[in-house]
């Protein structure tokens, strides 16, 4: 299996112009592709769309966009216009989000595994109208636990798995078989000193520490309340990267 490197952006925050520098700069340095997640800020459809155009080789794909707020027949039509328009260069990377997300826009949360399940079957028998694109876009589950990674593995063409322990990898390759895609997403810091690396870190992912799907995770390998709560050190170590680019290299080659 190639290994391929590739990043995920936040794209609340940052001006369009700023945004299009950026991914264009990504692109000369030669990575394979970029993410953008649903939150509550820039829509990930249409942006992927505008920087399909602006850029020529690097793929721009949905990391992930949330079940709840698109429908499957809405999000088939998508991908297969992004992917014919950019010669192939869009994932549809799916999820289902969390309640936090889902339940201010109005929608009822269900359960994770049925809802994925009944959505990628309707995904796949969805009609598309338009000129249909030369190589259909992958399909790219993210899931954290057994029944999701089975669900990509029977399903999808891949997973995608993010702030997870190199365990958490291995049972997904395990579960997925050697020919899916795996993508994992390490957060890393550049910084060699470990106070600030680790706070830095820490602070980055506050929110996700204190979501329950990633205690039901973390909890089973060893990982406690005090680890979430406090942001311990060793949670840190497990899911973040952080250190010179060499230390940085290491735990990357290692996930």
């Amino acid at each position: 299996m190639t290994r391929k490197l590739s990043l995920l952006q936040w794209t609340e925050g940052t001006r369009g112009a700023d945004l299009v520098d950026a991914v264009r700069r990504f692109e000369s340095l030669g990575y394979h592709e970029l993410w953008l997640p649903e939150v509550f800020g820039r829509e990930p459809l249409s942006t992927a769309g505008y920087l399909l155009a602006k850029t020529e080789h690097v793929r721009i794909s949905s990391g992930i966009l949330n079940v709840f707020a698109h429908d499957a027949d809405s999000a088939a039509q998508a991908a297969n216009g992004l992917a014919e328009l950019s010669g192939g260069r869009f994932t549809l990377g799916l999820g289902v989000s969390h309640p936090v997300f889902v339940e201010p826009r109005g929608h009822t949360w269900e359960m994770p595994g049925p809802k994925m399940r009944t959505y990628l079957d309707r995904l796949a028998v969805a009609p598309i109208e338009s000129p249909l694109a030369e190589k259909p876009a992958p399909v790219i589950v993210a899931g954290h636990g057994p029944v999701l990674m089975r669900i990509a593995a029977e399903n999808a063409d891949g997973l995608f798995v993010f702030l997870q322990t190199i365990e958490t990898v291995k049972q997904a390759r395990q579960i997925l078989g050697p020919d899916k895609e795996l993508h994992a997403l390490v957060r890393c810091v550049l910084d060699p000193d470990p106070v600030s690396a680790r706070d830095l870190a820490r602070r980055a992912c506050a929110f996700y520490l204190s979501l329950p799907p990633y205690h039901k995770i973390w909890g089973p390998q060893g990982y406690d309340e005090r680890d979430w709560v406090e942001g311990s050190d060793r949670l840190i170590d497990a899911i973040c990267a952080w250190g010179d680019v060499g230390a940085l290299k290491s735990k990357i080659d290692a996930f």
